[in-house]
């Protein structure tokens, strides 16, 4: 999953794809520590989705908090 596809998506659905990306890598590395993977480097590939996707949500948490301060400003 690409940063600009991250983008496009709601809050929620990010915070979705968050969820079922942690429950996948859990899975993998609980595989992993069983038997090798076939492909370990979906381990990373796995880590930086999430953090992709957790940077993008603090994004918008920071950009909201912002629109409410400037919004408490005016007033």
């Amino acid at each position: 999953m690409k940063q600009t596809e991250i983008i496009e998506l709601s809050t929620a659905d990010l915070r979705e794809k968050l969820e079922l990306q942690e429950q996948q890598l859990t899975k993998m590395r609980i595989n992993h520590a069983v038997s090798q993977l076939e492909n370990p480097m979906k381990l990373r590939m796995h880590r930086k989705i999430i953090a992709r996707i957790k940077t993008e949500l603090r994004r918008r948490e920071i950009e909201n908090y912002k629109q409410n301060m400037s919004k408490n400003e005016a007033k």
